[in-house]
C-alpha cells in the first residue's frame, strides 16, 4: 500500500470513498454526496489531497486544509475516509501518519479534529494511540444519519 498526492485519474474512486462515509451519517458533518464536478473542485480546493492506493486501486484518501484563517491559521484539519471492503486493514493509520508529515511540512502547528464522534471508537483509540490529545466533550454536537445526536470530542496535535 502506498500513501501519494492524488491526481485526476484518482477522483472517480475518492468521490465514490467520500460519498460512502457521507451517506453513512455516522462521522462527516456533510449531507450531500459529492457530484462529479462538486468532487473535483472540492478535493482541489484542500491544501492537500492524498489516496492509499495498490497497483491503481484506491482504498482511502485524506484531505488536509486549515482550520481557520489569520492569527489561528497555523492549526490544520483533516479529513479520512476508508472504503468500507477496506477497512480494518490499518489504512487510516498509515494516511493520518502520512496527514501528520504533511501538515508539518506545509507548514501547520498543530493538527485538530473538530468533531470525532465519540462512539467512532476505532478512530478514536488511532488517534490517541498516535499521541492526539483529546480536548473536551461537546455534548450532542453531532447529528446522526437517524436524527439522534451523539457527543463530539474534540482532537489535537502538536506537529
Amino acid at each position: 500500500m502506498h500513501i501519494r498526492q492524488y491526481n485526476e485519474a484518482d477522483l472517480a474512486a475518492m468521490i465514490r470513498i467520500w460519498n460512502e462515509i457521507v451517506e453513512e451519517g455516522i462521522a462527516f458533518p456533510q449531507e450531500e454526496p459529492l457530484t462529479p464536478e462538486t468532487g473535483k473542485q472540492f478535493f482541489a480546493a484542500q491544501t492537500y489531497c492524498a489516496v492509499a492506493e495498490e497497483k491503481g486501486k484506491v482504498f482511502g484518501l485524506y484531505i488536509l486544509h486549515p482550520n481557520n484563517v489569520g492569527r489561528c491559521g497555523h492549526i490544520s484539519n483533516a479529513s479520512y475516509a476508508v472504503s468500507s471492503e477496506s477497512r480494518g486493514k490499518h489504512i487510516g493509520e498509515m494516511l493520518v501518519k502520512d496527514c501528520l508529515e504533511q501538515a508539518k511540512k506545509h507548514g501547520f502547528g498543530v493538527l485538530q479534529f473538530n468533531a470525532v464522534v465519540e462512539s467512532n471508537t476505532h478512530a478514536r483509540h488511532l488517534y490517541e494511540r498516535l499521541g492526539f490529545v483529546q480536548l473536551g466533550t461537546i455534548p450532542k454536537g453531532f447529528r446522526m444519519k437517524d436524527g439522534h445526536y451523539e457527543n463530539i470530542c474534540p482532537y489535537y496535535h502538536e506537529l
